[in-house]
C-alpha cells in the first residue's frame, strides 16, 4: 500500500497539481495585498477619500436594532471598532475588495491560459500537403501527382 501511494503522489501531474495550488495561494496573498493596499486606497481617495475596508452597515449593535439613520455605521467610525463593540455588520467594503481581487485574478489566469495555448499552437506542425486528389470523373482517390486516372483511365490534364 505504501509503494502504491509513492507512485500515485509522484505522478507527474500530482505533483504539478501541489506546485500550482501552492503558487496559486501565494498569488491570491499577493493579489490580495495589491487590492487593498495599493489599488483601492488611489480609487477611495478619488472618490473623496472612502476606505473600502471600513464600508459597512450596521445590523445590529450590542443595545439592539438600530434605526435606519444608524445604519451607515451608526456611532463607530471603523470596522474594527463596530467589531469590538460586538455589532452585527454587513461588510460591503470588504466585499468589493474581494470582488476586485477576483477580478485581477481571473484577468491573469485568462492571460496565463491565453499564452500557454498560444504555445501550444505553435509547437503543433503545420498540415501536411496533401498527397492525393480526386479523380473529377470517377470520384477514385489517385495519386496527386497523376496526369492519368489509373481506375477510369481518363486524361487528367483536360480535367
Amino acid at each position: 500500500m505504501l509503494k502504491e501511494f509513492k507512485k500515485f503522489a509522484m505522478r507527474g501531474n500530482v505533483v504539478d497539481m501541489a506546485v500550482g495550488i501552492i503558487v496559486g495561494g501565494a498569488f491570491g496573498t499577493i493579489v490580495n495585498s495589491l487590492v487593498s493596499d495599493v489599488i483601492m486606497p488611489p480609487i477611495g481617495l478619488l472618490l473623496g477619500g472612502v476606505d473600502f475596508s471600513n464600508l459597512f452597515f450596521v445590523l445590529k449593535s450590542k443595545e439592539g436594532l438600530l434605526s435606519p439613520n444608524e445604519l451607515f455605521g451608526g456611532s463607530f467610525k471603523t470596522l474594527a471598532e463596530a467589531k469590538a463593540a460586538g455589532a452585527v455588520t454587513l461588510n460591503y467594503g470588504l466585499f468589493l475588495n474581494s470582488v476586485v481581487s477576483f477580478l485581477i485574478v481571473a484577468f491573469a489566469v485568462f492571460l496565463l491560459i491565453k499564452g500557454l495555448n498560444k504555445l501550444h499552437h505553435e509547437k503543433e506542425a503545420p498540415a501536411a500537403a496533401p498527397t492525393t486528389k480526386d479523380c473529377p470523373f470517377c470520384f477514385s482517390t489517385i495519386a496527386i501527382k497523376a496526369t492519368r486516372c489509373p481506375n477510369c483511365t481518363s486524361d487528367l490534364g483536360r480535367a
